[in-house]
């Protein structure tokens, strides 16, 4: 079934003598990746040891012809390999925009560079056979390479309308950004990227090849049946229940029911475990410093230094871990029932809503040091309710940008440990200000495709709009969930699909197919094309009269625009929707959360 199992640096997968094309057959969904996972794999080739390990890819291998073009079908990995392509596209770009400034020796050097990062884009024979074949699916294919002509690795192409506004360009620029930035950061700016395509290029992935889809399927199926691979959380478990046994003999029970405690605190989810790990050196790590001489604790030195803890004093290791565990359980609102701290519970969960969790590792810090600090609850509430402000703002502008948020959070740690009561608050507010994206910067983002650039962002936003005009006697819980899923979701008024209902073209283009199109590329994802609906996800393609009086029969209510909410009150009364209308309402909406999240 499986032809072989290889591990690979990615300067090999992409090597430059080689006649390999990656091909993503028509099946596969098109290219989805978004601003979450690019800078997860910015930050994993740039913060980790050279040999990272990046994933792995299926290929269908069926090439029998030694000296013909080596054509391997990717039937797992095409994400994770066109983004490295894009990242390698952007690096090239970095390295040209050098090269006049070298001199000639320089020049010569560094004109061989390019003519290698080149030719891991394009096969060696034929400039325009490109080495990584995208699906068409949404322009897919043509937006890459007009990429690539773009950098003129390739021929001049069109680039089709919005381009700019889809997922392969976006990635691009990201990437040139991101690459800038680091750039900025350093004295020697051609030495900081070109070891970074060092980086880029050491790292690892793994290659399964099989012979065909049959052999494919069966490989998902035995993947997917094999259980969850070991854990740094599991080897952190196995070393501590070791170490206690070597030193309390015969109580290896009693130890380990205190770490099943320890992970109750925590949930079943291990990105949330191994969050918290991290975050607990970090917000200690004046204390455990002594210990393991590292300034951050990060995933790739996690288990070694829960090692240097645990031999250092494995009984107090455990017992201040499941304190913090305990303290982190009230920040992930699973502490119920305790009065002292129900003025936190709406504030922390507005917090993990907002995508916060880089401030646990701060929050953490205060819950366990709030006696010694001075802080009350009312307090560290006011607190929690600010760092909901600045993750609005955050999150959409990515200012100050998400590779800083850690050292961030432990710098405030720093600053307030020798402050008390109203001054911590005061510190950290202060803080976050200084580093906080401008009004402007944050009305910039707000006005655009929202949407597609922070979904969980928008519906925070779409949420607090509705709730701020409440009252207790008509409050909606719009975050309640039935069989795991939102009762109220996020609805694109002029639907985002690709095809759009007659009824639609003629409201919003005359009836002019070409028109409804662009329109859909340019306005769909605004604030002003979105609202919130609930007890009904069907709403989808429906003409706008349907959604606006759309009826639950069964149980006679409104679950179109009619429910009542203040938030949908324009869509209740409109007879039609425009391009001018998602204009409109996009830019009252956006002064509205302006003003509601004013720092």
């Amino acid at each position: 079934m499986i032809q072989t199992v290889t591990k690979y640096p990615v300067s090999q997968l992409f090597d430059i003598d080689s006649v390999v094309v990656y091909a993503i057959p028509r099946y596969q969904r098109e290219y989805t990746w978004g601003k979450s996972q690019w800078e997860s794999l910015f930050d994993d080739v740039l913060e980790n040891n050279p040999g990272y390990y990046l994933g792995s890819i299926i290929c269908i291998n069926q090439f029998t012809d030694a000296l013909a073009v080596h054509k391997l079908e990717v039937v797992d990995g095409q994400q994770r390999l066109t983004t490295l392509s894009l990242l390698f596209a952007s690096v090239y770009q970095e390295l040209k925009r050098h090269e006049s400034s070298q001199d000639e020796d320089q020049r010569v050097e560094l004109s061989n560079l390019l003519y290698n990062l080149k030719r891991k884009l394009v096969l060696k024979k034929g400039e325009d056979q490109i080495r990584l074949i995208p699906q068409v699916q949404n322009h897919n294919a043509s937006d890459y390479r007009a990429v690539l002509a773009e950098i003129g690795i390739v021929s001049e192409v069109d680039i089709l309308a919005y381009a700019g506004n889809r997922k392969i360009f976006r990635a691009y620029r990201y990437f040139q950004d991101r690459i800038k930035q680091m750039c900025n950061d350093q004295d020697d700016q051609l030495d900081a990227v070109m070891n970074f395509l060092d980086r880029l290029n050491q790292a690892v992935l793994v290659k399964i090849d099989v012979a065909s889809h049959s052999d494919a399927y069966t490989l998902f199926e035995s993947l997917n049946n094999r259980g969850m691979p070991l854990t740094a959380i599991d080897l952190i478990k196995n070393k501590l229940l070791e170490k206690l046994e070597s030193i309390d003999p015969g109580k290896i029970d009693q130890h380990s029911k205190s770490w099943d405690r320890l992970l109750g605190y925590l949930g079943n989810d291990y990105a949330t475990q191994e969050r918290f790990f991290r975050q607990y050196y970090n917000a200690f790590v004046d204390e455990l410093k002594a210990i393991y001489k590292v300034s951050i604790a990060t995933r790739s030195n996690l288990m070694q230094i829960y090692e240097k803890l645990i031999n250092h004093d494995a009984k107090e290791s455990l017992q201040k871990i499941s304190k913090a565990a305990k303290q982190y359980s009230l920040i992930l609102s699973r502490s119920q029932g305790d009065d002292k701290v129900k003025s936190l519970e709406k504030p922390f969960l507005d917090l993990d809503r907002i995508q916060g969790a880089p401030s646990y590792v701060l929050m953490l810090y205060l819950l366990i040091h709030k006696d010694n600090l001075e802080l009350t609850n009312d307090q560290l509430a006011s607190i929690v309710v600010f760092l909901v402000l600045f993750f609005v703002r955050r999150n959409l502008t990515d200012t100050p940008p998400t590779r800083d948020l850690t050292r961030l959070f432990m710098t405030v740690i720093e600053e307030i440990s020798s402050k008390q009561g109203e001054a911590v608050s005061q510190s950290i507010k202060q803080k976050l200000i200084d580093v906080s994206a401008s009004d402007q910067e944050f009305k910039i983002k707000l006005s655009g495709a929202i949407y597609d650039d922070n979904s969980g962002v928008t519906r925070f936003i779409l949420c607090a709009l509705a709730e701020n005009t409440m009252t207790r006697e008509n409050w909606v819980d719009l975050w309640r969930r039935e069989s795991k899923q939102f009762v109220w979701t996020i609805e694109h008024i002029f639907p985002q699909g690709g095809n759009i209902p007659q009824s639609w073209i003629n409201m919003i283009a005359d009836g002019d197919e070409a028109t409804a199109k662009d329109v859909q590329q340019s306005h769909v994802h605004k604030l002003g094309n979105l609202t919130i609906t609930g007890y009904n996800s069907t709403l989808g393609n429906k003409s706008f009269e349907e959604k606006r009086d759309r009826m639950d029969t069964e149980k006679k209510r409104a679950v179109g625009y009619k429910n009542g909410l203040k938030l949908n009150e324009d869509l209740a009364n409109a007879t039609t929707w425009s391009a001018k209308q998602i204009e409109d309402r996009t830019t009252k909406l956006v002064n509205d959360v302006i003003d509601l999240f004013k720092l």
